[in-house]
């Protein structure tokens, strides 16, 4: 009997777990393992050819520099830039937390090809930009804003700070706000303490928004490849060259392997420095051995935040006396100065977008700004374009049994995650999160690879496989944040009373958890409505979906109409986070 007991623990997490490891099994770990072995395989057997021609010019090594540059400072401003907005939200209470999370939320599924059509028309010589710097005198005339490593980095970050900051925040609202009042009860002036108390406490977030946002700047290349020129290419448009261009599988398979190269050994190095059980939000000096004092790093780092806290006391103290009186009697969090820069920042997050719903009308063929007149014949034009309602129709298809493949995936692997006493939990969690950690390109060619082998290319059911495979981790997310705040006690109560356990699913748990299982639909819908790189290969140029047909439109030209997309697109997706939101925080008040 009691082996028999002990069979049926380990069968019910095999159970919940074997859909998703066949998952990405099938259409994770091997098509990504077949690109990578092509590297090595010629066809007279093994080979290093493509590594040499890798090494042998120097163009494909500084493009890979280049990569890690925009990369780095994408990171680095994104994490800056977002950290006093994480910081605000997480101190407000609970009903204006939520207004102001749906500007970053908004931001954050808002297409990326969107956006970046927003900053092409921003940045261009007739554009917002180039007008209001002439206005403010600071030009005579206007400049060329496009294709620069500026531009690339303003869009970069302006689509990659929303991750930052929502890792960030999910971190900072656990932290218990009295330490730092604590600290200044025992005499700690207000920089010492957020220096010295908060900010370590908010690091596991930091690092986990800094290591995301790295990963999926690496692997970016919608925005270098709309608003960067020739020296700001990145690794990623390199494989798209070699395998939309040359089908050279090779090439392609040896640059991918230099792009998973490079990612790992980030992870390796963010391991050694931080622990990867920070990205969890657990403590960074949980790897530290028993016995031990801090090391070196942990000295300068305790040194480094002393000097920033006493620095910001120094500035503090310039400040009038009726300031810092004002500043005390505040709430944490609703200082003017941090409203103020945070106001900011979700202007820059929102208004691009926003700016294509009046160019959407303007009733000139040109996109100038301002715009003048008004027309519908722009929406018209969209709604009788058999190509544009065919990529919407087939987006909306694939979209709803990509969300129906991965909540049913996706949600057993949560309550695994959430309930179950298993081992190597974190391991478990660690390959539930791996779609989002290899670059996304490289899982698009090896499903591209994959699926012309089978016949899978150009069909709707390859393209929900593919994005079934991303959009499963979030689903996870969601659910297991739902889980958390879920009552067992109510199942128990339920079998109590004589209910079989699949009795308790059906009656009792889904119902409560009916709110939370429709927000993760709607997430894993808009993960794969506004999905591009595995469309971009996975179609074979064949029955478009909505974002494929927009880079198509948008890297041939400029047009009025795709204005008229892009505000589409915006309502649509708002309408769909407001939804999913509020769904989402019903599930966790029950």
């Amino acid at each position: 009997m009691s082996t028999s007991a002990n069979r049926d623990i380990w069968r019910h997490p095999l159970w919940l777990g074997a859909p998703l490891a066949l998952l990405f099994v099938l259409l994770l770990i091997y098509p990504v393992g077949q690109l990578l072995l092509l590297s090595v395989q010629g066809s007279e057997g093994w080979t290093l050819a493509p590594y040499r021609k890798l090494f042998a010019s120097s163009v494909y090594v500084n493009v890979m520099l280049i990569t890690l540059k925009i990369a780095a400072w994408t990171t680095l401003l994104s994490v800056i830039a977002g950290y006093p907005v994480a910081y605000l939200i997480s101190s407000l209470p609970k009903e204006r937390k939520t207004a102001w999370a749906f500007w970053i939320l908004l931001s954050f599924w808002t297409s990326f090809l969107v956006r970046a059509f927003a900053w092409i028309l921003m940045l261009s010589r007739n554009g917002v930009v180039n007008q209001l710097l002439t206005a403010l005198g600071l030009q005579d005339a206007p400049s060329n804003l496009l294709y620069s490593l500026g531009a690339v980095l303003v869009g970069m970050v302006h689509a990659l700070m929303p991750l930052a900051v929502l890792t960030m925040l999910s971190v900072m609202e656990n932290i218990d706000r009295n330490l730092p009042r604590a600290a200044l009860t025992l005499g700690a002036r207000p920089g010492t303490a957020f220096w010295r108390v908060y900010f370590p406490l908010s690091m596991p977030g930091v690092a986990a928004g800094a290591i995301m946002v790295f990963v999926t700047a690496v692997g970016f290349f919608i925005v270098p490849a709309l608003l960067g020129g020739r020296r700001e290419i990145m690794i990623t448009q390199l494989i798209i060259e070699q395998v939309q261009q040359t089908l050279n599988w090779g090439f392609a398979g040896a640059i991918s392997v230099l792009l998973l190269a490079v990612v790992l050994l980030v992870f390796l190095l963010y391991d050694k420095l931080l622990g990867l059980s920070t990205m969890t939000g657990s403590s960074a000096d949980r790897g530290r051995k028993p016995g031990r004092g801090p090391g070196p790093l942990q000295h300068a780092a305790d040194a480094l935040l002393a000097a920033l806290g006493h620095a910001s006391d120094a500035l503090l103290a310039l400040w009038p006396r009726r300031l810092r009186r004002a500043r005390r009697e505040a709430a944490p969090g609703t200082t003017p100065l941090l409203r103020g820069f945070v106001l900011l920042v979700l202007f820059f997050l929102s208004v691009p977008a926003l700016l294509m719903i009046p160019l959407s009308f303007a009733d000139k063929s040109g996109l100038n700004w301002p715009p003048s007149g008004f027309t519908l014949r722009h929406y018209e034009t969209l709604l009788h374009s058999p190509l544009w309602m065919q990529a919407a129709l087939r987006s909306l298809l694939v979209g709803l049994g990509t969300a129906l493949c991965a909540m049913l995936i996706g949600t057993p692997t949560a309550f695994l995650l959430a309930r179950s006493q298993l081992r190597g939990k974190s391991l478990l969690l660690a390959f539930v999160l791996s779609p989002i950690i290899v670059p996304r390109m490289i899982i698009a060619v090896g499903l591209f690879y994959v699926f012309s082998r089978i016949g899978l290319v150009g069909s709707s059911f390859g393209l929900v496989l593919g994005h079934t495979v991303i959009a499963v981790p979030y689903v996870v997310m969601t659910m297991m944040a739902v889980l958390r705040n879920y009552d067992q006690r109510l199942d128990l109560a339920a079998q109590s009373l004589g209910a079989r356990p699949w009795q308790t699913l059906r009656h009792v748990t889904f119902p409560i958890l009916a709110a939370g299982l429709l927000s993760s639909f709607l997430f894993a819908f808009a993960t794969s409505f506004d999905e591009l790189t595995i469309a971009l290969f996975a179609t074979g140029g064949l029955n478009a979906t909505l974002p494929k047909q927009f880079w198509d439109e948008v890297t041939l030209q400029i047009s009025p109409v795709i204005a008229a997309v892009s505000t589409c697109l915006f309502v649509f997706v708002a309408a769909l986070i407001w939804v999913a939101d509020r769904l989402q925080r019903r599930s966790l008040a029950n």
